[in-house]
């Protein structure tokens, strides 16, 4: 069968099951961890809610739900980075739902009018202890320093992490800055932008570049890994929690909203609602080293424990939303690809 008659079908067995009855809820996920399996199951178990789940990559989601325009089952688009839910948010794919719950656990400049946060990951910059002084690089914009020229490893300057990192420092610090600071960048990298965060990572450790930017929580589960090779990788390198002395380190999410042709609306807010109860935020810390979102929660990690506390910034992610298009062309100009 073609994976265009497979997808069609999934589409079709999704239509179904959203019209067989009130206690099911359509799912498109852009998250692939396979801790999320026991999040869905809780739901299932403490609601009666049977969830049917796509998963697929984030444009791939997108893509979808625009051809299938009124015939969309989908109730609830789940994904990570504030770029991914603004794009969603731009195709007007999204509606607003008033819950006081989400509204009174989920911090304000940790959602918008349409979507929510979930899960935080931190922006951390990691450096080889034996080539770079850390004292170098105690924030994002010393990586863009002269001394660090040949140094620096990155992955794609079109990455949303990337991007959502641009779009802080363009609210920080203004067009021209943050042209400057990834002109630096480009002009320090060690190699071309390649691979993922764990590649750096491991780059890193390897001495092929003596510093890199990365998300926490594939530092953590370099920290947690069953593997000793892993363990090992982070035996040679150092985690710094960038701009304490400033703005606090940027934050990545993993959100949510309901879609706007939703059949199934009420288990859609249901779902959300349960993402931001303490049994789920513990879920996303635990299970897949992401921060919760809610404030007090007791989470149970050993790697979080091991990085110990950070002063975040506190940016809106509706600025973060509203700067992709323009730092995708700083970046553009300055060469970073």
């Amino acid at each position: 069968m073609t994976p265009f008659k497979l997808a069609t079908l999934a589409a079709v067995c999704l239509s179904a099951a959203g019209a067989a009855g009130a206690q099911e809820l359509n799912l498109y996920s852009a998250r692939h961890y396979q801790t999320d399996q026991a999040l869905y199951a809780n739901f299932t178990k403490q609601t009666g809610i049977k969830i049917n789940r796509i998963e697929a990559g984030e444009n791939e989601l997108l893509e979808r739900i625009k051809n299938e325009g009124a015939n969309s089952p989908a109730d609830v688009l789940l994904t990570v980075d504030a770029a991914r839910l603004a794009k969603a948010d731009e195709l007007n794919l999204f509606q607003r739902i008033d819950s006081p719950l989400l509204n009174a656990r989920i911090p304000a400049h940790l959602r918008s009018p349409d979507w929510y946060a979930f899960s935080t990951r931190a922006r951390v910059i990691v450096y080889n202890k034996k080539s770079v002084n850390g004292a170098d690089v105690q924030s994002y914009e010393s990586l863009a320093d002269a001394k660090l020229k040949g140094k620096l490893c990155v992955r794609s300057g079109s990455h949303p992490y990337n991007l959502s990192l641009g779009a802080a420092l363009l609210e920080h610090h203004g067009e021209q800055k943050t042209h400057d600071w990834a002109k630096g960048l480009v002009a320090n990298f060690a190699r071309s932008p390649k691979g993922g965060d764990t590649d750096q990572i491991k780059s890193v450790a390897a001495g092929e570049c003596g510093v890199a930017l990365a998300n926490s929580y594939y530092v953590a589960r370099l920290m947690r890994s069953d593997k000793a090779e892993d363990r090992k990788v982070m035996e040679a390198v150092t985690v710094v929690w960038p701009n304490q002395a400033g703005s606090g380190t940027h934050l990545n999410i993993s959100g949510a909203g309901v879609l706007k042709l939703a059949p199934n609306k009420a288990n859609a807010v249901k779902f959300l609602e349960y993402l931001a109860s303490d049994q789920a935020q513990v879920y996303f810390a635990d299970g897949n080293n992401e921060w919760p979102v809610v404030q007090n929660v007791k989470v149970g990690n050993p790697a979080l424990d091991a990085l110990g506390p950070f002063k975040a910034d506190t940016l809106h992610v509706g600025k973060l939303a509203k700067h992709q298009a323009a730092v995708q062309k700083i970046y553009d100009r300055a060469g970073w690809q």
